[in-house]
């Protein structure tokens, strides 16, 4: 008995070290498959969530972002904003719902000491890699947006040179560099600015006087509008098929006493609605002439002059 027994002491002795030996490969093993499950799991979230951004804005009204963009550009800038809120949500979701495991799980349960943990080290992999990875998502599309909003095109479709001045706009429409007719806006008829669809539209904006602001909300952008001819800005669009219309217009930086009243209308029409325009303007028609040429209101239509409150400041 006595020899049995120590020899299954040294049997047991020789088991539990070749046990030991083996633990820290299992451990690593253990360690890197959960931080491979958890990388699976989150470029599964990020695939499911970048597939059902416009369905998820579309149910909650964009998350206070306009839905009514026209042009390609406001449409990328809308999937961006949904996007990054979704993201919001879910890691807040996430943090919330660690919090409140943690105060549940543990949560006091006595007046003995509770086992005290060195690391975990799949968590510290975990809350170290997740805030760079969401960084790295989100710095991506925000610069992939930024770029393509502000991309200007070599030689674009149609250019308008807009003039700012207090208080009220003139659009003139260019071709090879030349303004070949214009409009001006005066206190008793609203401008009409005409831009045509499916064609890479450049604005040229420039003050006379003060800083203003070109703005159309239903583009959901706005560019500043400086005095100086080095200061000169520009910016594109395109507008899709089926978005024509009329739209308001406003200058959206405080220039003076009368800045409220500072507004224009852009219509959108077909590209042969727009060559039939400018020509039309081009032979001596007056706006409302214009307008009416190519089957359209001869005055603006979304806002309108404020005459007798002019006349009252």
């Amino acid at each position: 008995m006595p020899v049995r027994y120590a020899a299954c002491v040294v049997t047991a002795a020789k088991e539990a070290e070749l046990v030991g030996a083996n633990r820290p490969n299992r451990s690593r093993s253990r360690v890197v498959g959960r931080v491979l499950g958890l990388g699976a799991m989150g470029a599964a979230l990020v695939a499911v969530l970048s597939g059902c951004v416009r369905t998820v804005g579309e149910v909650f009204g964009g998350f206070g972002w306009p839905e009514v963009g026209i042009s390609d550009q406001s449409a990328q800038m809308y999937d961006l904003w949904v996007g990054a809120v979704i993201t919001a949500l879910v890691v807040g979701g996430l943090v919330w719902g660690l919090i409140f495991w943690c105060i549940i799980r543990y949560r006091k349960r006595g007046d003995e000491l509770p086992a005290q943990t060195r690391f975990n080290l799949p968590m510290e992999v975990l809350y170290t890699l997740t805030p760079f990875l969401v960084i790295a998502v989100l710095f991506y599309y925000t610069v992939t947006v930024q770029t393509d909003a502000d991309y200007l095109s070599p030689d674009p479709d149609v250019t308008v040179e807009v003039t700012a001045f207090k208080w009220n706009w003139q659009f003139g429409y260019q071709r090879d560099g030349e303004t070949v007719a214009s409009t001006t806006g005066t206190t008793e008829e609203i401008p009409v600015l005409v831009v045509p669809t499916g064609q890479t539209v450049q604005f040229l904006l420039h003050s006379n006087d003060v800083i203003h602001a070109f703005w159309v909300p239903e583009l959901l952008f706005k560019r500043d509008v400086f005095p100086g001819p080095q200061l000169q800005t520009r910016f594109e669009i395109t507008i899709p098929e089926g978005n024509q219309g009329a739209y308001v217009g406003r200058c959206a930086e405080l220039c003076g006493i009368y800045h409220s009243m500072m507004n224009f209308e852009m219509r959108v029409v077909s590209p042969q609605d727009y060559a039939a325009y400018v020509a039309a303007l081009e032979d001596g028609l007056s706006q409302a002439d214009a307008l009416l040429s190519i089957g359209q209101e001869p005055y603006a239509i979304t806002t309108e002059p404020f005459t007798q409150r002019l006349a009252q400041g």
